[in-house]
């Protein structure tokens, strides 16, 4: 029997490319510098990666991912050639702490969470998380992140770590999520799978390719639609 729902944040509750861009924009205001900020948010975002790859190899110790969106943004900032005060850089870092909900996921989270548990299953630490909900008004039962686990996923402890914390067996425990590799992982680890399309989570010019109807227990085009199928 399925117990509890355990989401993605980033791209699956919530817009994150929209919402960095609006601010990244405003900060380009303010500082009087033009840049291609679209651009730059991709490239902030697609840092984080390789940055958690070089703390899987011992380059780097255990860092929040705070921490490590704050380094490859002052990487960008240096090669776009735009110069700003620490408490500056530290408040735009803060961005994906206020990063704006997808239009159906309150709602939807809201019908989800009268049968289920449901929490938060991400890379962002738990005061990121926790900040951003009370932004979006998401309701969650709990914050879950890949900081209480000391590990990122997909590594299989942050999923199997989730279900321990609920005291629920991995197959009563549901990852939903909008990336097929991390639904794919927290199957190999025994979680159940829920996939849910975000096409426009890369912006409105890169299509976000569906994946096989049957690969995943349920798929949903979106929250409203995921409470309807379970």
């Amino acid at each position: 029997m399925l117990r509890a729902l355990a989401f993605d944040v980033f791209g699956t509750v919530v817009d994150w490319r929209s919402s960095v861009i609006a601010e990244l924009t405003e900060f380009g205001r303010e500082h009087g510098v033009d840049v291609d900020w679209a651009r730059f948010a991709d490239d902030w975002r697609a840092g984080y990666v390789p940055a958690m790859d070089r703390v899987r190899r011992g380059e780097l110790p255990w860092t929040r991912l705070d921490d490590l969106h704050r380094m490859r943004l002052v990487e960008l900032l240096t090669a776009a050639g735009v110069s700003a005060a620490e408490p500056e850089i530290d408040a735009l870092n803060r961005v994906w702490h206020r990063l704006d909900p997808w239009p159906d996921a309150v709602a939807g989270l809201t019908r989800l969470k009268e049968r289920f548990v449901i929490t938060t299953l991400s890379n962002g630490n738990v005061s990121l998380l926790t900040n951003m909900a009370k932004h979006g008004g998401l309701p969650w039962d709990c914050v879950l992140s890949a900081e209480i686990f000391g590990h990122y996923k997909p590594d299989r402890e942050v999923y199997l770590g989730c279900a321990r914390i609920l005291d629920v067996a991995p197959d009563e425990l549901m990852l939903v999520a909008a990336h097929p590799s991390d639904l794919r992982a927290a199957r190999e680890a025994g979680l159940r799978t829920g996939y849910v399309h975000r096409p426009l989570e890369q912006g409105p010019d890169r299509t976000v390719p569906r994946p096989d109807d049957d690969e995943f227990d349920v798929m949903a085009t979106d929250f409203l639609d995921l409470a309807d199928k379970l």
